[in-house]
């Protein structure tokens, strides 16, 4: 299914399970459909399982936005006090399309869980009480981590999943890997044909050096290996260690459970130039559960200042996690929310696009987690494979019979919408918005093929000036495409339009953006005085890392 087809079928109103292999432009088509809902006035949910993969919409985590946190279960009386809560009672009535991404990280239960949620504060009961939901995900992806070791199944073993009517979009088009071995490589993998084809392009990149300025992200299997490598990183680096004890109050009983969940370590030791990552989320200081970054210093009052990937510069003070009744505390824990970071386990990979990996594959213990490491990288030239076992490049076989599965529902779905008339679809849409309380605006509908349209040509090279005249439109409609590509693809390369703005002017507007802490134009303009126009501010800010 092409992702114009799919936007078709979401304007429709339909509950859909989106899906497709990595680079298939998921994301991207999500952002497209939540600028077309807020667009016309129609409250949405942005969510997804975790909270690196939250970020790609700038939405929240799941857990949070239907406020069950690390619960497995609620019971009656949990269930009554939740539906208490206003602020709750508030975001439902509100919401009327519930978008949940990255669902195979998402356990069967909770999904059900979820739903009974919503269909308590929308007091219906029709599947997650009538709102329109999107889940997107990827089945190849591994399945969810279960405290105790337990058995853990993806979401369509849900309850839910069987009622809601799911219209299947299976998207094939490839927006990533464009030109390089390792589009077949993962291919090969989901199709479960994984032989030489596979191997050799592989065997070319073992134990392969990179270049020298880029240091990978490590991926490995087992937590073991992660602790003694990113120990052994800290130790090579010289002088003393800060160390960070975990502060806990409640029951223990509870306290545990908070430890198990979280991944806050009780004794945290860090230096100067230490690799880490965040393991919580932090709307305010604008971190995320899978943020990397490097201990650039220690501040004052003793707390490390991490240096994100992206240039930003944060103090990290401790971070609570609690669990609470009705506002009572019941447990709590406080600590520094990062862990070391030279190596990650593939798990925890999940939803991260790395430029650079290495990559052990020789102790896997599940299908799948070949493909799901694999498939972080974004080039062949980003990967040195430390080494690989028979069961690394190997797909579960029900996932497979899964796949199959949707790949033939998509297909049903896409012969149902080449059959109806034209007339008949917009008249589904028109209705579809009306029912949820938005107003469609001539002249307004988002499209896909506009905004694919321009990325194309910055793919080419062109400039901002040569894009317009292509396009026929103003440079001033080219920029906010480029502002809109660039929330649905934080990766786009916009670098050669630089030389195109003076040098000097571009290094005093993006200190001014540093300055203002904020991405709007107004407070740029006022650091900046006259000297500056807003057009040329909010191009600049097209070149500012944040």
């Amino acid at each position: 299914m092409k992702q114009s087809e799919a936007l078709e079928i979401l304007k429709m109103g339909r509950n859909v399970y989106l899906t497709g292999p990595a680079g298939s432009g998921k994301t991207h088509l999500l952002n497209t459909y939540i600028d077309f809902l807020k667009e016309n006035g129609v409250g949405i949910g942005v969510t997804a399982s975790t909270g690196i993969a939250a970020t790609h919409m700038n939405g929240v985590t799941i857990h949070s936005w239907a406020g069950i946190g690390i619960k497995d279960d609620l019971d009656e009386w949990e269930m009554d006090s939740l539906l208490q809560k206003q602020y709750l009672a508030k975001r439902f009535e509100n919401t009327k399309v519930l978008i949940i991404d990255e669902v195979s990280m998402l356990h069967h239960y909770r999904l059900d869980l979820i739903d009974r949620v919503c269909r308590g504060f929308k007091q219906n009961e029709l599947p997650f009480g009538g709102m329109q939901v999107i889940l997107s995900g990827d089945f190849f992806q591994l399945p969810p981590i279960t405290r105790g070791g337990g058995e853990s199944s993806f979401i369509n073993k849900s309850g839910v999943w069987q009622n809601m009517n799911l219209e299947v979009c299976y998207l094939e088009e490839q927006f990533r890997h464009k030109c390089d071995t390792l589009v077949d490589i993962l291919n090969s993998i989901r199709q479960n044909n994984a032989g030489e084809n596979v191997l050799v392009p592989l065997r070319t990149r073992y134990r392969k050096e990179l270049k020298s300025h880029i240091t990978p992200t490590k991926l490995y299997t087992h937590n073991i290996d992660i602790d003694k490598i990113n120990e052994g990183e800290l130790e090579g680096i010289d002088g003393p260690a800060r160390i960070f004890e975990m502060e806990t109050k409640g029951k223990k009983a509870l306290v545990e459970t908070l430890k198990k969940s979280c991944f806050a370590q009780e004794e945290l030791r860090l230096k100067k130039g230490a690799a880490v990552m965040f393991i919580k989320n932090n709307p305010i200081k604008k971190y995320v559960n899978g943020t990397l970054g490097t201990v650039a210093d220690f501040s004052e009052r003793g707390l490390p200042i991490v240096k994100t990937y992206d240039g930003r510069k944060i103090e990290v003070d401790r971070e609570s996690w609690i669990i609470d009744d009705e506002g009572k505390i019941k447990a709590e824990l406080k600590q520094i929310p990062l862990r070391l970071a030279w190596a990650i386990t593939v798990h925890k990979s999940q939803g991260m696009s790395l430029d650079a990996a290495e990559i052990d594959l020789s102790k896997s213990f599940v299908e799948g987690m070949g493909y799901v490491a694999l498939s972080r990288v974004k080039s062949i030239d980003g990967l040195r494979l430390m080494g690989l076992n028979t069961i690394a490049l190997q797909v579960n076989k029900d996932v497979l019979n899964l796949d199959t599965e949707l790949m033939e529902l998509s297909k049903k779905s896409v012969d149902k919408l080449q059959k109806m008339v034209e007339k008949t679809k917009k008249q589904k849409q028109k209705e579809f918005l009306e029912s949820v309380g938005g107003s469609a605006k001539k002249g307004k509908e988002i499209t896909l093929s506009t905004y694919d349209e321009t990325q194309l040509l910055v793919e080419k090279k062109l400039s901002i000036e040569d894009i317009a005249k292509e396009r026929d439109l103003t440079e001033n409609t080219i920029i906010n495409h480029l502002e809109k590509l660039l929330e649905g693809n934080e990766k786009l390369d916009l670098n050669y339009l630089e030389k195109d703005f003076p040098s000097d002017k571009l290094k005093k507007i993006k200190k001014a953006f540093k300055k203002s802490g904020d991405t709007k134009l107004t407070p740029v303009k006022s650091i900046l005085g006259d000297g500056f126009s807003y057009e040329e501010i909010r191009l600049a800010r097209l070149f500012v890392s944040w």
